[in-house]
């Protein structure tokens, strides 16, 4: 009976687990953390091998195969050994690709995966699709796979459970877009990041449909690399040669493989970058054949997704916004774009080799102060300082939402859109973001 070792025990490890567990593996789960309460009991329901707060090396590295966390580094020393031993290590999608035949609708690119997954999977749904939510967000795939099955999946993909991916296949590919991000886990070297992105093409077929942003100058580069087999469905904010997705006259248009077209103000979703997450969205329910009726409602009543560009509360005259999840430069650009008021941003947190010179045009636009949040804002005050903006230093949420109070007058915003991971403050993204909310209600 062959071995699967599983290293890391959220969401995507206990998944694997149970699924491996299924198809008759030997499991053993290893965490150099503390495993949540839930992940045990799952595990231990299922019978499964479980560690927590450190690595026994014999029972790991007699493994067939390894399932790694999206979150470990290839840097970890573990992984150093695994890859010595010349043992294969896979993601937790890739093992879960094995054991279904469901049809992947995958989502990567470097902002906007959430938003525009979270859309299709309200699409579908909306349809009657029998479909899961998985990835990055949603349940564990390979959960999924093994106990609660579904005819397709809407999963988001990070660069890093693309990175231990090599069979899988995505039925409908959707790469919104290539912007610096995780250089930190690539080198400091753009391209391998970029390198990681498009992976979600490999073992496409000319079944099989692939849609991206048309106007992005990496994807447009990359793509001269690749014999791409599956149809392609560039998208763009305007109508471009090529491109079967865009905005013109006012109307949301798609060309093919079914002409369908809407108001563009009658999209729930606003600011430029939702207007591609739309597109993208649009484009993969239309080759699904979602009929358009469908599409056209589904797109005016989506909910959008907590942790992005989330209207908080109104204190004093003063809009509070939660974008929690943009944590790189990019993400901040387009929340800065979409701002109607003065605003006061905040930003700060682990920097991940960040370069903030394309916001800085933006913010001398748009902001009135900034507010720098995180254990260390050297960098911040590097880049910031000189631009004349009022600034304050805080290092803590419960400082940040006081000087933000202060500064902000009746008729602004303040915007949480960080530029930078949570984890020198926060336990994680989520969490900052309902510090945030907390907080701010609480003025």
């Amino acid at each position: 009976m062959k071995k699967i070792v599983i290293l890391g025990a959220a969401e995507s490890g206990a998944g694997a687990a149970v699924l491996a567990k299924k198809e008759g593996f030997r499991v053993f789960v290893s965490d150099m953390g503390s495993i949540k309460d839930k992940y045990k009991k799952m595990l231990d329901d299922h019978q499964i091998e479980w560690e927590e707060g450190h690595h026994t090396e014999e029972k790991i590295l007699d493994a067939d195969e390894v399932i790694k966390s999206p979150g470990i580094p290839d840097e970890a020393p573990m992984i150093q050994k695994i890859i010595a031993k010349g043992i294969h290590i896979i993601s937790e999608i890739e093992f879960a690709g094995r054991y279904t035949d469901a049809k992947m609708i995958c989502i990567t690119g470097s902002n906007g995966k959430t938003t525009t997954t979270s859309l299709i999977y309200h699409i579908f749904k909306e349809a009657g699709y029998d479909a899961g939510l998985a990835g990055n967000i949603g349940n564990s795939l390979a959960l999924q796979v093994a106990e609660d099955p579904h005819e397709y999946y809407i999963i988001e993909l990070s660069s890093f459970q693309l990175d231990n991916m090599y069979d899988f296949r995505a039925n409908v590919a959707v790469l919104l877009n290539i912007t610096p991000d995780h250089l930190d886990r690539y080198q400091n070297k753009m391209q391998n990041y970029v390198d990681s992105k498009m992976r979600i093409i490999q073992n496409q077929t000319e079944e099989d449909a692939f849609i991206y942003w048309n106007d992005d100058p990496i994807i447009k580069r990359e793509l001269e690399k690749y014999d791409i087999k599956a149809l392609q469905l560039p998208f763009s904010e305007l109508k471009e040669k090529g491109s079967i997705g865009y905005i013109e006259e006012g109307q949301y248009t798609i060309e093919i493989p079914t002409p369908f077209n809407m108001e563009q103000e009658a999209l729930s979703l606003t600011g430029k970058h939702n207007i591609y997450n739309s597109l993208a969205a649009g484009i993969a329910s239309d080759v699904a054949g979602i009929k358009k009726e469908v599409i056209r409602k589904s797109l005016s009543d989506f909910p959008g997704v907590e942790h992005r560009l989330e209207k908080v509360c109104t204190v004093g005259g003063v809009l509070y916004v939660n974008d929690s999840k943009a944590t790189n430069v990019d993400a901040c650009w387009y929340a800065l774009e979409s701002m109607k008021t003065p605003t006061i941003l905040i930003i700060g947190g682990k920097d991940k080799g960040n370069d903030y010179t394309p916001i800085k045009e933006l913010v001398r636009q748009k902001c009135a102060g900034i507010v720098y949040l995180g254990a260390d804002n050297t960098k911040l005050h590097e880049n910031f300082d000189e631009m004349g903006i009022p600034v304050r230093d805080t290092h803590s949420m419960k400082e940040c939402i006081e000087a933000c109070y202060e500064m902000a007058k009746p008729g602004m915003t303040v915007l949480l859109s960080p530029c930078c991971a949570s984890f020198d403050l926060f336990k994680n993204m989520e969490d900052r973001g309902e510090q945030f909310k907390t907080l701010a209600r609480n003025l």
